[in-house]
């Protein structure tokens, strides 16, 4: 081709109008990503998405939240824009979320005023109540809003002295663990001995039985009777074996407990090789808020029947079923275990009973504050060793919101953001710290030989 000046300009014309119109992609480009927006959450467990739990939450709150955020400007790494970056998922489900930044060090009034302690705290208000957030991360966030939007501070009491678990208690038997999630949510929990003090709160949203080993004293039955009575919710955590005198408030409820341990063949599918442990998969069956839309599996070790009779006062409602080819086995529970038609209860068996009755004198209370009680042929299911399995958790806390009178959190999920650990054993973290300290290395060095090999070769 032979280049002349007419052929030099069109070429240099070309040149000028690709450049022209490069640029011109490129700023309607920059245009579009500031009238939309789009993101995407690659991750495997989806951290920086707002988990079901709090999309559900944020569902919920209908009036504005206001955030007062006490953070530096001009660090390296901005407080303030992890709070912004935080806060924007949030207002994606929830866009009268209003913010406002101080900076501690220019106004120290501001921040002894809401007693600050640390950079990057958060005073979270809602319908006039106000909460601290000082750790930066979704489940600080989310539990804070669901405490600001329950209907007041939520008070359980745990009945002791009789060799119950204990709601604080670290061993494997206690509920340490289910209560710290429940004071996270705001509810708080507290222990009474009827032998010290007789009388039974007036602010108790439940009193809850778990696990009793020792009897107790007719004048302590006719306590927890008087509370059922005058319209308590009660929550009764009973595992297999003796009463210990709960015989007659056993009675009062309209109910009765099939003799035996449930025994459940279908754990072995699951790799559970004792079969005195329960699983309850399916809750078609049930209509109860407990577990409506449920759809976690929920593990029972060492599980009771329960059983309605037909002279109760209360609306009694099944909410957790054994599988058909579960029974209730009254021989010993070792070696080759089989159903006895004669002396077993074939299933399916309830596990869980709900018990609700209307206040008698309307006028004087709504019908929305009809008492609740639970009764579960096992406590173990809620405690520090069997908590983590499965939906244990989320179905216990679904018991104490639905007790509680909190129905607008019971299909709200336990867990209000994914797990963002890596718990690996010893020796992965030594396989890992040789790879990086020795086995990188080596690989680059023997690599780079290799290129000065080659070109040294003629």
């Amino acid at each position: 081709m032979q280049v002349t000046p007419r052929s030099r300009l069109q070429i240099r014309l070309q040149n000028i109008l690709f450049v022209v119109l490069f640029l011109a992609v490129i700023g309607l480009l920059a245009w579009l990503s500031l009238q939309y927006k789009y993101e995407s959450d690659w991750t495997a467990s989806g951290r920086h998405t707002l988990s079901e739990a709090t999309v559900k939450l944020l569902e919920r709150m209908d009036d504005p939240i206001e955030i007062i955020a006490f953070a530096r400007s001009g660090n390296m790494v901005s407080t303030r824009r992890n709070i912004a970056d935080m806060l924007d998922r949030y207002r994606q489900h929830k866009d009268d979320i209003r913010v406002r930044y101080i900076n501690p060090d220019t106004a120290p009034d501001k921040t002894r005023e809401y007693n600050i302690s640390v950079d990057g705290e958060l005073v979270v208000t809602y319908n006039g109540r106000s909460e601290h957030v000082r750790h930066l991360n979704e489940e600080s966030l989310t539990n804070t809003l669901q405490q600001l939007l329950r209907s007041g501070e939520k008070h359980l009491v745990f009945i002791s002295g009789h060799g119950e678990r204990q709601p604080r208690g670290q061993a494997n038997h206690d509920y340490g663990q289910f209560t710290r999630h429940l004071h996270s949510k705001g509810i708080k929990t507290s222990s009474l001995k009827l032998s010290d003090n007789p009388e039974i709160p007036t602010d108790t949203a439940a009193l809850i039985i778990a696990g009793p080993q020792l009897d107790y004293l007719p004048g302590e039955v006719a306590i927890i009777r008087e509370y059922v009575r005058q319209g308590g919710n009660l929550l009764w955590l009973h595992d297999p074996g003796k009463l210990y005198g709960l015989q007659p408030l056993l009675e009062e409820l309209g109910l009765r407990f099939v003799e035996g341990t449930i025994v459940d063949p279908s754990t072995r599918m699951l790799g559970i090789e004792d079969p005195t442990f329960a699983v309850v998969a399916d809750y078609s069956d049930s209509d109860h808020p407990v577990t409506r839309d449920f759809r976690f599996m929920t593990l029972f070790p060492r599980a009771m029947g329960i059983e309605v009779r037909q002279d109760s006062e209360f609306q009694a409602t099944p909410f957790l079923q054994t599988v058909p080819r579960s029974w209730a086995e009254t021989g010993p529970l070792d070696g080759v275990i089989d159903y006895d038609p004669g002396e077993d209860t074939a299933g399916p068996l309830n596990i869980g009973i709900a018990l609700s009755r209307e206040p008698a004198d309307e006028e004087t209370e709504p019908a929305s504050a009809g008492q609740r009680i639970a009764v579960l042929g096992d406590g173990d299911f809620l405690s520090n060793a069997y908590l983590g399995n499965q939906g244990n958790q989320d179905l216990g806390y679904n018991l104490i919101n639905w007790l509680s009178h909190d129905d607008r959190f019971i299909d709200i999920p336990a867990r209000t953001a994914p797990d963002t650990d890596l718990n690996l054993d010893s020796t992965t973290w030594s396989i890992l710290g040789l790879l990086f300290l020795f086995g990188l290395p080596l690989l680059l060095l023997g690599y780079g030989l290799y290129i000065w090999w080659q070109r040294r070769k003629p």
